[in-house]
């Protein structure tokens, strides 16, 4: 995606391809100037999940992977409208979704953080937005975690997204982060994107979708493309 609609992107809000700080980035950058085919020579043509069939539980991680009991943690909705460049909303866009525990664990072999598994919770989900571009999750809120960038790194809670658009170059992977984490500003990944581009990262508490006696609701819109497009993974 970014190679490919280079030009359509507001650099003041996406981050770089390389950034000292982030030092996987050092190995992970080009070395050479991307190479940006005319769009007509790419094929537009992309995944269309109108009539894809999800399970009734896909979008509520409290629920999708009981097994004896339900997960350890703080509830959260997550909601928010996917739109184009033109704040036209997306229908029926597959957003997946995947985060770490409350304890700030990931089920995944590679991570050895020593932090407990909750067998309750998985830690993915996918959802379709709706025919207006809105979304809705069920889930607990993620713990901040080590990483070893450098020393005493600890990453802020955040949540991992994945959506298709109209076309395959409308794909966006990003990160959603909370209000008001103290761990923002020793955070490389979120400090790579420029200021300005920052803030649309950050979700916003939302009181409207907050469930009484449940779970806090947070709001998280999303832009597909363009020069306002919500900032990405290229790093």
């Amino acid at each position: 995606m970014s190679s490919s609609l280079e030009t359509t992107f507001d650099r003041n809000l996406q981050p770089p391809y390389r950034h000292e700080e982030y030092k996987s980035t050092l190995l992970r950058a080009p070395a050479q100037a991307l190479v940006v085919p005319k769009r007509k020579e790419i094929h537009l043509n992309g995944p269309l999940f109108k009539d894809f069939k999800l399970d009734a539980l896909d979008h509520d991680l409290t629920k999708n992977s009981i097994k004896d009991g339900e997960p350890i943690g703080e509830r959260i909705v997550v909601h928010g409208k996917v739109t184009n460049e033109k704040g036209q909303p997306l229908p029926f866009t597959l957003i997946e979704l995947w985060q770490a525990n409350a304890a700030g664990r990931y089920v995944h072999k590679v991570d050895q953080h020593n932090a407990p598994l909750d067998p309750n919770f998985l830690g993915t989900g996918r959802c379709m937005t709706d025919a207006q571009g809105y979304y809705k999750f069920y889930t607990i809120k993620p713990g901040a975690y080590p990483w070893g960038n450098h020393p005493n790194a600890w990453r802020p809670n955040h949540i991992h997204f994945s959506l298709f658009g109209g076309d395959i170059t409308s794909r966006l992977i990003t990160q959603m982060y909370f209000p008001g984490d103290p761990l923002f500003k020793h955070d490389p990944i979120f400090n790579a994107v420029p200021q300005q581009g920052r803030d649309l990262l950050v979700s916003s508490f939302d009181l409207s979708i907050t469930e009484p006696n449940f779970a806090l609701g947070y709001r998280f819109d999303i832009v597909l493309r363009g020069k306002s497009a919500t900032p990405f993974e290229n790093i």
